[in-house]
């Protein structure tokens, strides 16, 4: 008889800056073609948000100072993963979030990052249709905040 799955709950956020030829999207890289959002498990205690920040600041550098949260904006993944031949069900609540810092400076864990338009960042994801659906959640979010102001970009 299987186990039953342990349940694992991650943060994290879509990071994206401003320029001129539309949003830009920070993907982190891990190496051996595999590239994320900044996510990490949610500690004992602590909320979603709070580690969503916490997790941002480890991988990338960027604080609470230099992110400008949507509050429009919470999206969740879901999936089951083995690990050590155990079943995991998986949770991954991400934020979103707007910075003018284009330098990051990544993690040990992380060989590198990189800003992409958001049609780039949807080829850069092709493996990871999951990862996919929340960029285009974001991307949207964006588009209709800059609607309501007027903008365009």
């Amino acid at each position: 008889m299987e186990k039953k799955p342990r349940k694992e709950i991650s943060a994290g956020f879509i990071v994206y800056r401003r320029t001129v030829e539309g949003p830009k999207f920070l993907i982190l890289y891990h190496g051996h073609n595999y590239w994320n959002f900044p996510k990490g498990k949610i500690e004992s205690e602590e909320k979603s948000l709070r580690a969503a920040f916490r997790e941002t600041k480890e991988e990338t550098g960027l604080g609470e100072g230099d992110l400008r949260m949507n509050q429009n904006f919470k999206a969740y993944q879901k999936y089951f993963f083995r690990h050590a031949g155990q079943p995991v069900f998986k949770i991954v609540i991400f934020y979103l979030a707007e910075t003018r810092t284009p330098f990051v400076k990544v993690s040990s864990e992380h060989q590198g990052y990189a800003w992409f338009l958001y049609p780039e960042a949807m080829r850069i994801l092709h493996r990871y249709r999951a990862n996919q659906k929340i960029l285009k959640q974001a991307y949207d979010t964006i588009l209709r905040s800059a609607e309501r102001r007027g903008h365009v970009r």
